[in-house]
């Protein structure tokens, strides 16, 4: 088997925003709760705690970082929330509110094996 015949691998696992960590009267926008696909337990999810989190937008202007015509802001999934495979995760910047029921990528690195 040569390199050109290979399949890209992808180095990302999607998830979805849920909203903020709140509580009843409270909301806490420094920590977002993102539900990871294909996961279901909260022992599942000790494998992707420490893994970087990217939140990507599209800039109106080309002027982006080196002509891009993306952003991205990075984050941390923190801990488990819950039982169902949705975890806690801290943003360099807190996530917009427009960004509830948008995407994320959680990447898988670092490695923690």
């Amino acid at each position: 088997m040569t390199k050109q015949n290979a399949a890209p691998v992808r180095l990302y696992v999607n998830g979805a925003i849920l909203g903020y960590k709140r509580g009843l009267r409270n909301q806490y926008n420094h920590t977002s709760l993102i539900k990871i696909k294909g996961l279901d337990s909260k022992e599942d999810a000790q494998f992707y705690l420490g893994k970087k989190v990217a939140y990507i937008t599209k800039v109106s202007t080309a002027g982006g970082k080196n002509g891009s015509k993306f952003r991205v802001n990075w984050g941390k999934v923190c801990r488990a929330h819950g039982s169902n495979g949705v975890v806690k995760c801290k943003f360099a910047r807190d996530l917009p509110p427009q960004s509830m029921g948008g995407r994320v990528r959680i990447m898988l690195y670092p490695s923690n094996l």
